[in-house]
């Protein structure tokens, strides 16, 4: 999830701002020394990251088989919707792309002879999804292997099964794509079932991603200006007032992007707590 998914920064900063008489130069030499390492530590990279919660039950296979089988895709979802607003969960919409991986997913189990979340190359739900386009937040996949009677029968053996019960009343869902299918599979005529959940990353709002090159480009500046003032402190002639003058005019301009660095840092993490509000 989500909740975890997010590196959120503390500043840690302490500096003073700035010398106007010769004799406290030397508090200035101190302060500079003792914050050198925090200044190193003021911020690594800032980045977002997005756990994505899969959600993927052991593939059910029918207990019974029944002669005149026949499933359809609308039915299922409809079955679906059924069982959610029963349990009073609003219903899932339809999504054009999670159907195309519902239906990738069905002809390649069928193609090559498999039963399992994974293909036989490794791409599992998520990795379909990110191959169509799909990004999101959370995803699941429940898979059925039999002749199932109807759809209804179909739904009802997955509402038995505790892992694709929760997949289908999963409250993080807001959209659903269904693909079945009746070909050989281990010498026999037999239905598969394809369902996959998802919530659409769109749903929440992500936090921008242009502070991200605006803090790395502060820090740049950050890091450059550590160097220069360790350099005209190292070459600092305390009786020379225009270089004391000068090195405390760096001091403020150092100051000056720590603070839109802390503020910026405050604003993207303002933006991280507000997605992982949305996406718990």
């Amino acid at each position: 999830m989500l909740t975890s998914r997010i590196l959120v920064f503390t500043l840690i900063f302490t500096f003073a701002f700035g010398y106007s008489f010769r004799n406290d130069l030397l508090k200035l030499y101190q302060s500079l020394r003792g914050n050198l390492p925090k200044i190193e530590q003021l911020a690594t990279n800032l980045a977002t990251e997005v756990k994505e919660e899969v959600n993927i039950p052991p593939p059910l296979r029918a207990d019974r088989e029944s002669p005149s089988a026949f499933l359809t895709v609308a039915g299922t979802i409809n079955q679906t919707n059924i069982q959610r607003a029963n349990n009073n969960l609003p219903h899932l919409k339809i999504n054009k792309i999670l159907d195309q991986t519902a239906a990738k997913k069905l002809q390649d189990m069928f193609t090559n002879q498999y039963f399992t979340h994974d293909s036989l190359s490794g791409i599992g739900v998520d990795g379909l999804a990110k191959e169509e386009g799909y990004s999101h937040i959370t995803i699941g996949e429940n898979l059925a292997l039999g002749n199932f009677e109807t759809d209804a029968t179909l739904v009802t053996a997955w509402m038995n099964s505790p892992g694709h019960r929760a997949n289908i009343l999963n409250t993080k869902y807001t959209e659903i794509g269904v693909a079945v299918g009746k070909g050989m599979y281990e010498g026999k005529q037999t239905w598969m079932a394809v369902q996959h959940f998802g919530r659409p990353l769109s749903d929440c709002p992500q936090p921008d991603s242009s502070l991200k090159a605006k803090f790395e480009d502060l820090k740049a500046q950050t890091d450059t200006k550590v160097n220069e003032l360790e350099t005209k402190r190292q070459n600092l002639d305390q009786s020379n007032k225009e270089q004391v003058d000068e090195y405390n005019r760096f001091v403020e301009q150092y100051n000056s992007l720590v603070r839109e660095l802390k503020s910026l840092i405050e604003q993207y993490n303002s933006q991280v707590a507000s997605f992982n509000q949305c996406a718990s």
